[in-house]
């Protein structure tokens, strides 16, 4: 009698085998709670804890344009409500109550939707097998930071403040502000690992859900009702515009959201976020009372990647003001098909491209990308007078700041070409934009920001062996700088920043 049921007596077959890997990997990733085919976002490497709230506030629905909806025949560009997630410094050791947020948003069926649309193959077979893609490839993937936890610093409720004096009188830190606007083929899920490694920094992000027909698909929470909103291009629209009509309507919904998010940030910092939290349907921020006095909105930058970062440039002109009170922008790969980019820039800037983006030769408006961007910088510099950098990446390509290459890194780096480990490359991203909102808030250059000009062009290399020596290893490795301010400043206050 064999010891042994057969089906667990080893039998060295090609099948035999990988069915014991196929259970041996299923069975690893149910008892320590690994997403299937996919791998987990890593924890937060900053100094401090990270805690994040969505937040949907009705706004008053404004039309921003004419454009309709073929299918619907309603308005496309509605300022409804703003949705975004704010990633912050939270209380050390405080635990949520509930669970984390899925990097998929749900429902994945009108994500998966969103994604057969931009491939232009949008049907009943394609959704339901692009959902059990999205499934399969990310559906059970959570974000590390604690879900609607107290904001670090936080020592006593709303109702026991004296209203009579500022929140500074009792020593509690105030935290610089990044407004994030997403790329195409993004949401506000999309850059996570990015939002909150800055916020274990000492930043509150803002990362804003646009609801212009750029992401997969959005819920729309408003009234006590739920409508779900998918990708839509001009293609979409009736009558159908031109491809740069239809991409100024875009970009003016999203500099409207913007403008309404800078909106609830100032009520959050005047004491109404009881209000605010009693208006949000999506039941999170119970302790937002307590942010009275605790943003620095003296120190808002906004952000974005590829069709954010050409929002996010849109949103600097005739700026600083009070809908846009940003004092420094942090530009990441700006979009090559979103629109003319706007040069009329007053605050300090910080423009990163990714390899790939840098290294493609690419037509922009009749001329090279490349040359089109850093002009933009050296005009920033030269004419206004305000400290600008631009730089490369090396090792990225343009997902690299992105999560998905931290769940997908071997398929990514694949499929992208990027040579960079893919968490050392969001981690040079949050090192450079940390070291910038440190520039913006004491003047002094550090790091990445202190080097002068390494490669004129992309890989064109100017550095004397003595220079190489002299510089940071990581920054070496990792950068080349195009565009830089002078390590010599003729005049206190001349370069971009105050001389105090």
């Amino acid at each position: 009698m064999p010891l042994l049921p057969a089906v667990l007596r080893p039998r060295w077959t090609v099948k035999y085998a990988l069915g014991s890997l196929a259970l041996f990997y299923f069975t690893v990733c149910i008892l320590f709670d690994m997403p299937f085919f996919s791998s987990a976002l890593p924890p937060y490497t900053g100094d401090y804890e990270v805690g994040t709230i969505d937040l949907e506030v009705p706004c008053d629905g404004r039309r921003i344009n004419d454009a309709i909806l073929q299918d619907s025949g309603e308005p496309a560009f509605v300022l409804e409500t703003v949705l975004f997630s704010l990633y912050y410094p939270s209380v050390k050791g405080a635990t949520s109550q509930q669970p984390p947020h899925l990097w998929a948003p749900k429902p994945i069926a009108l994500q998966a939707e969103g994604y057969a649309r931009f491939a232009h193959m949008s049907n009943f077979i394609t959704n339901n097998v692009f959902t059990f893609g999205l499934w399969a490839l990310a559906g059970s993937t959570t974000i590390p930071a604690q879900v609607d936890v107290p904001l670090h610093g936080t020592v006593r409720t709303y109702q026991e403040y004296d209203k009579e004096h500022p929140m500074d009188d009792y020593g509690l830190p105030t935290f610089p502000v990044i407004v994030f606007s997403h790329g195409m083929a993004s949401g506000r899920t999309s850059y996570t690992q990015y939002c909150a490694e800055l916020a274990s920094r000492g930043y509150i992000v803002a990362a804003i859900e646009h609801r212009d027909g750029s992401g997969p698909g959005s819920v729309i929470m408003n009234n006590g009702t739920s409508r779900e909103r998918s990708h839509f291009d001009a293609e979409h629209m009736d009558p159908q515009p031109e491809i740069e009509d239809f991409k100024v309507m875009q970009l003016a919904m999203r500099q409207a959201e913007v403008e309404e998010t800078v909106f609830i940030l100032r009520q959050l910092n005047e004491g109404l976020g009881k209000e605010l939290f009693a208006m949000s349907p999506r039941n999170e921020g119970k302790d937002l009372a307590e942010w009275r006095g605790r943003i620095n909105l003296d120190r808002m930058v906004i952000g974005g990647h590829s069709y954010g970062a050409t929002l996010a440039l849109q949103a600097l002109k005739d700026g600083p003001s009070y809908a846009r009170p940003f004092v420094g922008a942090v530009i990441l790969d700006p979009g090559k098909h979103s629109g003319p980019l706007n040069d009329d820039i007053n605050v300090p800037l910080l423009i990163v491209h990714s390899a790939s983006w840098s290294k493609k030769h690419s037509i922009f408006h009749g001329r090279p990308h490349f040359d089109v961007v850093k002009d933009l910088v050296r005009k920033v510099h030269d004419e206004k007078h305000k400290y600008a950098w631009f730089m490369t990446s090396k090792g990225t390509t343009h997902p690299s700041v992105t999560d998905a290459p931290l769940i997908e890194p071997f398929l990514l780096s694949w499929t992208t070409g990027a040579t960079i480990d893919v968490q050392e490359g969001v981690q040079q991203y949050v090192k450079v934009t940390h070291e910038f909102m440190q520039f913006l808030d004491n003047g002094h250059r550090k790091g990445i920001l202190k080097e002068d000009v390494t490669h004129p062009e992309y890989d064109h290399d100017i550095r004397n062996d003595k220079r190489r020596q002299a510089m940071e290893r990581d920054t070496g490795k990792y950068w080349q700088i195009h565009v830089a301010p002078s390590t010599f400043c003729p005049m206190p206050g001349l370069c971009g920043v105050d001389p105090d």
